[in-house]
């Protein structure tokens, strides 16, 4: 029996919709459906009724909710034991947007904190979607989600539903950041109209929560002719340092990341779009000194980049 399975169980049986329940865990629906379908197949038994108003459970439903549910808590307990096992050890985790300051900020605390025994760090750089799926189901502690202002109202309601705390880290416009030949480095304006022929570095998994794919890709990736996707911030940046006829739109950039790169960044005229990175984290959940040591650090990297 695949223990996952009896995770979406429970959770489509609160959820009472496989539609709701596919949003709440970041699912697709026809895969939230079939790995439903498989686990009534393995059991043999009916788990809910379907029907046009939702997912009713079945008799045989009700007491496979009981035993999941006794099931998946002795799986937390064990986590729970063994993590008990390792409370010596300092820990500290973070999922956050690809962004070259807050990666800056890590390095420094990383080189401070690694000097200390008994340590464990994990930074996951990802977009806002998994950045909160692994603080609800991967045991991070702290994420950091990227948006654009106009999408705030929905964030905030989406965190608000998670059970998630928020606080603002930074706000800013983003700047070109392109190799110091290109032809855009140069240029006493830079227009949007200049961009037409070149090559943009950019990211394919946009998300803003309860809108279409579609829509968000459409106002996040705006029609230009030639586009590399590439998720890896040292991937984009060889890239961009390798050809002079590429650029990317990015938060400030620390002068020394721009230099190890040959890279320059400039602002464009005609983008005014207003970004908002947020840190998030469960709202039971109590800071530990690991955590305030990283987030001054992150203060203190983005005074120096942003002025405030």
């Amino acid at each position: 029996m695949n223990l996952l399975y009896l995770k979406y169980a429970v959770e489509v049986a609160a959820s009472g919709s496989i539609n709701k329940a596919a949003e709440k865990l970041y699912i697709d629906q026809p895969n939230l459906s079939r790995a439903i379908k498989d686990l009534e197949y393995s059991l043999g038994v009916a788990i809910f009724e379907r029907s046009s108003r939702g997912m009713k459970l079945t008799p045989e439903g009700e007491r496979f909710l009981e035993y999941a549910n006794k099931i998946l808590k002795q799986v937390d307990a064990v986590e729970n034991m063994f993590r008990t096992d390792g409370a010596n050890k300092l820990h500290f985790s973070i999922s956050a947007p690809r962004a070259s300051y807050i990666s800056e900020a890590f390095s420094n605390f990383a080189a401070q904190i690694g000097k200390e025994a008994g340590m464990e760090m994990f930074y996951r750089e990802t977009n806002a979607m998994r950045a909160v799926k692994n603080i609800l189901e991967e045991n991070y502690r702290l994420g950091i989600v990227r948006y654009a202002g106009q999408y705030d109202k929905y964030y905030k309601e989406m965190f608000e539903t998670k059970g998630l705390a928020s606080e603002l880290v930074a706000e800013f416009s983003y700047v070109l950041i392109m190799n110091r030949k290109s032809p855009l480095a140069n240029l006493s304006e830079i227009k949007f109209s200049d961009l037409k022929d070149l090559i943009e570095i950019a990211h394919a998994d946009p998300y803003v929560p309860s809108m279409p794919l579609s829509e968000v890709k459409k106002e996040e990736l705006p029609d230009i002719e030639r586009r590399i996707f590439v998720f890896e911030r040292a991937s984009e940046f060889e890239l961009l340092s390798k050809d002079p006829y590429a650029f990317m739109w990015v938060s400030d950039t620390p002068k020394e990341m721009l230099e190890r790169y040959g890279l320059v960044t400039r602002r464009c005229v005609d983008n005014k779009k207003i970004y908002k990175d947020m840190m998030i984290y469960k709202k039971d959940y109590k800071f530990t000194d690991i955590d305030k040591r990283f987030i001054t650090e992150l203060c203190e990297v983005k005074r120096h980049l942003f002025g405030n």
